[in-house]
């Protein structure tokens, strides 16, 4: 159980304010050392938004990780990234995101970068706030990848990437993090049709090697691009499997669904702690306290308080700056306002 009741928290991602976005695609324009100072800049913006807001749990915004899946490809050998997108125009969706061929041996010799972005929110950060990093799980990872002989099949894709995922778990305990979360959201999206058994077998390999050392967590979730889910936005198909992960808390996306399943919370909360996510994070309606205090309310119907966090549904990368900003702060005031009356 976690010390703070109603514990706020996030789940990783953050808007990238509009002049790193502009810098990104003028990379060639700057410097090393002036690189360095867009980094520390946008980390810093991430942590004074989520200050402001009042989080208990703040991360570094993912501040260099210009797509989920690409920005760790760049540090394994063996890939070689489509540059153009397979579907360019007409409405946004998944299809619009590259798969990408192997043409050898995968391998991640100066690890994947997260070890690097913790050290560097420990150095920005103010003391307070529990500091945590997030990285993606081996078989979301593997997901723009397309087999070939040596990975004949993305299991086999997955069991290439574990060891990688799992050194920069080690590194990350090491570097005095205390709270990581891996995201497995490929894993809810497709528990409708996939082994939901050998998820669970992966996903404990994956972790074991930090179990028991830090507050982990996993997030599940029904995908977002550009506003999209992509997954059958179910969580009766992850249970009962999916209490067997070796966790301390597990985030579900409930906000976008209306609440829908909320009961089955409970099911989670015999084993584990629970993160519901409250905040629609592909909705620009602007979430008031009451609407959140409301909601927190009737999660406490099916979950004690010690063992509830809050969260927006997914991360807040594809959200503007303006409404994340928002919506962080209403939910931290829901949560102080629900706190006071229990």
């Amino acid at each position: 159980m976690k010390d703070q009741p109603l514990r706020t928290t996030v789940i990783g991602s953050y808007p990238f304010p509009a002049w790193l976005e502009f810098a990104s695609e003028n990379m060639d324009q700057f410097g090393s050392a002036d690189i360095n100072e867009l980094i520390d800049d946008a980390v810093t913006v991430a942590i004074q938004d989520q200050i402001a807001a009042g989080l208990d749990v703040i991360t570094d915004g993912e501040q260099t990780r210009l797509d989920f899946n690409l920005s760790f490809y760049g540090f394994i050998k063996g890939i070689d990234p489509e540059s153009i997108s397979p579907r360019r125009w007409g409405p946004p969706a998944h299809d619009q995101r590259g798969k990408h061929r192997m043409i050898e041996t995968l391998q991640a010799p100066n690890g994947l970068g997260v070890v690097e972005e913790f050290r560097r929110l420990k150095r920005l950060a103010p003391p307070g706030p529990v500091l945590k990093a997030s990285i993606p799980g081996p078989y979301t990872l593997s997901g723009r990848l397309i087999p070939n002989a040596e990975y004949p099949d993305r299991y086999a894709i997955t069991e290439a990437l574990m060891p990688m995922i799992q050194n920069e778990l080690v590194g990350l305990i090491e570097a005095g993090c205390t709270e990581i979360t891996v995201d497995e959201p490929s894993m809810s999206c497709y528990a409708y049709r996939e082994d939901t058994r050998r998820f669970v077998d992966i996903f404990n390999r994956t972790v074991e090697p930090v179990v028991g050392q830090c507050h982990l967590s996993t997030h599940l979730c029904f995908g977002n691009y550009k506003g999209h889910a992509v997954g059958f936005r179910r969580i009766a198909p992850m249970l009962p499997d999916f209490l067997d992960f070796k966790v301390d808390e597990v985030h579900v996306e409930m906000a976008n669904r209306e609440f829908a399943e909320i009961e089955l919370i409970a099911e989670f909360a015999r084993s584990m702690d629970v993160a519901v996510g409250i905040i629609d994070v592909k909705s620009y309606y602007i979430e008031t306290v009451e609407n959140l205090a409301h909601q927190i309310r009737k999660c406490l119907q099916y979950i004690p308080a010690d063992k509830l966090s809050l969260a927006p549904d997914c991360g807040l990368s594809q959200t503007a700056r303006w409404a994340a900003r928002q919506k962080l702060a209403n939910m931290v005031a829901a949560a102080k306002k629900v706190r006071a009356e229990i």
